[in-house]
C-alpha cells in the first residue's frame, strides 16, 4: 500500500474497507459455526458504543487512566466469583485465551524458578487435546512439552496417564473444560488431587466453557466441577469474547490467590526511561475491549445469559441427535458443552465440509492426530439457534453427495510418499514445490479444500507444520 498524496474522503475510505470484506464468511446470517460469536444487533450496538467511547484510553498506565483499573478489577472480580474462587482469587483482563494461557504458564514458570531453582528445563504435561496456545507459551517461555494421549473413546485425559509422565522437572499440569476438539471436560478433580500430591501447578483451560458451564449446571446439566472449587487448581483462563458475547479481544486469566499471580507481572527498571510495569503481555492497549466487555456483561445480565444458555443447550442436543441419525456419520463423543465433533468411517469428511460450505454454511475441518480421526467441528453459538433443522437437512444431503465422490487423483498419487515425509531440512523451494502440487500456491485459496485437507491429513504433523509455515509466510508477502 502506498499512501495517497492527498487524504481520501471518508466515504471512499469506508467503501474500500467494505470491499475488502467481499470474500469473508457471512457471519451475520447465523450459519457460521466457528470464529464469530454474535449476540445480535442490539447487543452489538451497546458493545460498539462502549468500545469506541474508550478507544483512546490506554491501559499502559492505570494511574493515568484510573477508569481502566476500575473496569479491570470489576471484570476480574466477576470472573473470580463466577468460577467460585472465593475472597482470595484474583485476575486480569487480557486480549484473548492465548494471552491468558501464556500469562498463566509464565506465572507457573517464574513461581518454580523461586521454589525449585534446581530445575533447568521445566516441563509442562499436555494432553493431546490441550489447546495449541500452550505449545506457543512453551515455545516462547522455553518449557519442554511432554505430550500424553487421551482416551480414544471419551477423549478425556486420565490422571493416571499424566502421573506416568511426571518427572523431577515437571512444574505444570493442564486440563480442559471443555476440550476444544471434542467438547468434553477433563477430570479436573483427579488432576487436582495429583497436583496437590506432587506439588505441581494445575491450570484449567476454561476459555470455551468457563463462562457457559456454570449456566448449564444451573439448567440441570451434569457438568463435573472444574473451577476453583476443585482443590489443586492454581489458575484458570476464561474467554469473554466467546460465549459471553463480548467484542474481541476479551479474556480473563485468574489465580487462586495473589501470591501466585505475582509471578505473572513483568517489570523493568533497567533502562533510561520510565519504569515499565505490566500485568499482561501487552503494554499499550486500548480500553475499548475492556469497556465493551463490562457493558455487554451488565447489559445482558444473569437472567439474560441463562436464557441464552438454555436455547443453546437445546440446539446442541437437537443437532447432536440429528447427526446421529444420518447414515455414515457418528459423534466422536457426547458433547458436554456447545462444541460438537463428528466424523465418518466410510465417507471423506473434507468432501462433506466442501459441500456444506458451498451451500453457505461454515463448518470447520479438523485433521487427524494421535488417536483422533479427521472430523468436523461445530461451535454452536446464539446466532445458530433456529438453524438446527436446516443444518441437519443440508448435512444429510451433503453427506449423501460426498459418499458418491471418488478420492481425488492428487491424494491417490501422493499417498505413498506422504506418511513418512520428513521436511526437517527441506528448503523453501522444495516446500513450495510441494505446495504447488497440493494446489496451495500463489496468494489465495481454492474454493474447494477437500483435496488439500486430504493431503495435509496424510502428512506427519511435523511436515504439516513446515508446509503451513511456508504457505503463510508467502501469503503475507506484499
Amino acid at each position: 500500500m502506498k499512501l495517497p498524496e492527498h487524504g481520501m474522503p471518508a466515504d471512499k475510505v469506508f467503501a474500500a474497507l467494505e470491499d475488502f470484506r467481499k470474500n469473508d464468511v457471512k457471519w451475520k446470517e447465523g450459519r457460521v459455526f466457528g470464529y464469530v460469536f454474535d449476540p445480535g444487533e442490539k447487543v452489538r450496538e451497546v458493545a460498539q458504543k462502549a468500545y469506541t467511547s474508550f478507544l483512546s484510553e490506554n491501559g499502559l498506565d492505570f494511574t493515568v487512566f484510573q477508569s481502566l483499573q476500575i473496569l479491570e478489577k470489576e471484570l476480574a472480580a466477576f470472573g473470580a466469583q463466577h468460577l467460585r474462587g472465593g475472597k482470595d482469587a484474583v485476575g486480569n483482563f487480557t486480549s484473548g485465551g492465548t494471552e491468558s494461557i501464556i500469562l498463566a504458564v509464565k506465572a507457573a514458570r517464574d513461581y518454580y524458578r523461586v521454589k525449585r531453582p534446581d530445575i533447568v528445563t521445566p516441563e509442562i504435561i499436555l494432553p493431546t487435546t490441550a489447546h495449541a496456545a500452550f505449545y506457543k507459551a512453551a515455545h516462547y517461555l522455553a518449557l519442554k512439552v511432554v505430550q500424553v494421549s487421551v482416551d480414544p473413546v471419551s477423549f478425556k485425559v486420565s490422571a493416571e496417564t499424566v502421573r506416568q509422565a511426571i518427572t523431577p522437572d515437571t512444574i505444570m499440569l493442564v486440563g480442559s473444560a471443555p476440550t476444544y476438539s471434542q467438547g468434553v471436560i477433563d477430570p479436573i478433580a483427579d488432576l487436582g488431587k495429583l497436583a496437590l500430591e506432587k506439588n505441581l501447578w494445575l491450570h484449567t483451560d476454561a476459555c470455551m466453557g468457563g463462562f457457559l458451564l456454570p449456566y448449564f449446571k444451573r439448567l440441570g446439566e451434569p457438568a463435573p466441577d472444574f473451577d476453583f472449587s476443585v482443590p489443586g487448581v492454581s489458575s484458570m483462563s476464561m474467554d469473554l469474547h466467546k460465549y459471553a458475547y463480548c467484542p474481541k479481544g476479551a479474556s480473563l486469566v485468574l489465580y487462586k490467590n495473589k501470591s501466585l499471580r505475582k509471578h505473572q507481572i513483568f517489570a523493568c527498571a533497567n533502562w533510561i526511561g520510565y519504569t515499565i510495569i505490566n500485568n499482561a503481555v501487552q503494554s499499550s492497549k486500548s480500553g475499548g475491549p475492556m469497556a465493551a466487555a463490562w457493558a455487554v456483561l451488565n447489559h445482558i445480565g444473569d437472567q439474560g445469559y441463562l436464557e441464552i444458555a438454555r436455547k443453546k443447550l437445546e440446539a446442541v442436543k437437537k443437532i447432536s441427535a440429528g447427526i446421529e441419525k444420518i447414515p455414515g456419520l457418528r459423534l466422536l463423543a457426547p458433547p458436554q458443552m456447545t462444541l460438537i465433533a463428528f466424523t465418518s468411517d466410510t465417507i471423506n469428511v473434507f468432501q462433506i465440509i466442501d459441500e456444506m460450505n458451498s451451500l453457505g454454511w461454515y463448518i470447520q475441518p479438523a485433521l487427524s492426530y494421535d488417536n483422533s480421526p479427521a472430523h468436523v467441528h461445530l461451535s454452536v453459538s446464539a446466532s445458530n439457534v433456529g438453524w438446527e433443522d436446516k443444518l441437519i437437512e443440508d448435512l444429510e444431503k451433503c453427506t449423501s453427495i460426498a459418499a458418491a465422490m471418488p478420492e481425488g487423483e492428487l491424494l491417490t498419487s501422493l499417498r505413498p510418499m506422504l506418511k513418512d515425509l520428513d521436511l526437517t531440512n527441506a528448503t523453501d523451494e522444495e516446500i513450495n514445490g510441494l505446495l504447488a502440487m497440493a494446489g496451495l500456491e500463489g496468494q489465495g485459496l481454492p474454493e474447494r479444500m477437500a483435496e488439500i485437507n486430504g493431503v495435509l491429513n496424510e502428512l506427519p504433523a511435523s511436515a504439516r507444520k513446515a508446509i503451513l509455515v511456508s504457505f503463510v509466510n508467502d501469503l503475507f508477502v506484499q
